[in-house]
């Protein structure tokens, strides 16, 4: 059978060891194309380009790998991979392997999981992965047999339309890593502060810090599986719409009467 076609990006920027972890990967499973950022796109969200150009340039062109790098966000790799690169549907986007979390709300403001959720829009199966260490060494070798086979299961069963997954990996060793669990996103928060400081000229400027706040500690929410050393696997959409509330709400009165 004809391998299948794998577009890969990041957040984390082309030259991330993440990126570089997931390559290797993914060139055991198919033919692999990379279009990621030419610098660091972390916390871009579901940003894209429109106020400057966009271009690509060629990395690596050989039989069965191709990379490019790009000015643009997450996002725009997918796009520009599809239509510029590609010209054609790939039949798996993955992305990562972030470093960092990209469980809870973290979801919101990762570029790693908006061009998942992008290539969801273009209704092609997509798996975002991360890894619970920012460090620019981080050790993913204990999540690798996991990501081969989380990818093979996408691959195989295809995903519903509209879903894709977020994939979080915790940073501790193969033997500590008690398995795979499905789960829902916790209720977690960004508590932000600002460290304000002065420049040379005397005037206020800011850093932006804060603290991580859990919200619940449910066994079936991804921040507990993490915590108990299970790689979390959270089934994910573009639909925004709170279902739940629309039957309160249209018993609103929306007339002045």
């Amino acid at each position: 059978m004809e391998k299948p076609l794998i577009l890969i990006t990041n957040d984390d920027g082309i030259k991330a060891k993440g990126l570089r972890v997931l390559i290797d990967i993914m060139k055991t499973i198919g033919k692999v194309v990379v279009v990621a950022s030419e610098k660091s796109m972390s916390g871009q969200g579901h940003s894209i380009t429109v106020r400057s150009p966009l271009r690509i340039k060629p990395v690596i062109t050989e039989n069965g790998y191709e990379e490019y790098s790009t000015n643009g966000t997450p996002v725009d790799c997918i796009k520009l991979g599809e239509q510029i690169v590609l010209k054609q549907k790939p039949d798996l986007v993955v992305s990562g392997i972030n470093h960092g979390s990209n469980a809870t709300v973290n979801i919101i403001y990762s570029g790693t999981m908006a061009a998942v959720l992008e290539a969801c829009i273009d209704e092609i199966p997509a798996i975002g992965f991360s890894l619970l260490d920012y460090a620019s060494d981080a050790d993913f070798e204990p999540g690798k047999k996991h990501i081969k086979t989380i990818t093979k299961n996408v691959l195989k069963n295809g995903l519903p339309k509209g879903v894709c997954l977020n994939v979080n990996i915790p940073a501790v060793n193969g033997s500590e890593i008690k398995g795979v669990k499905v789960c829902r996103q916790a209720d977690a928060r960004w508590v932000e502060e600002f460290d304000e400081r002065k420049d040379p000229r005397n005037k206020n400027y800011y850093w932006l810090t804060g603290r991580f706040e859990k919200r619940e500690l449910d066994n079936e929410t991804d921040q507990w599986a993490l915590d108990n050393n299970y790689i979390s696997v959270v089934p994910v959409h573009y639909d925004f719409t709170a279902h739940k509330a629309l039957s309160q709400i249209e018993k609103w009165k929306f007339d002045d009467k």
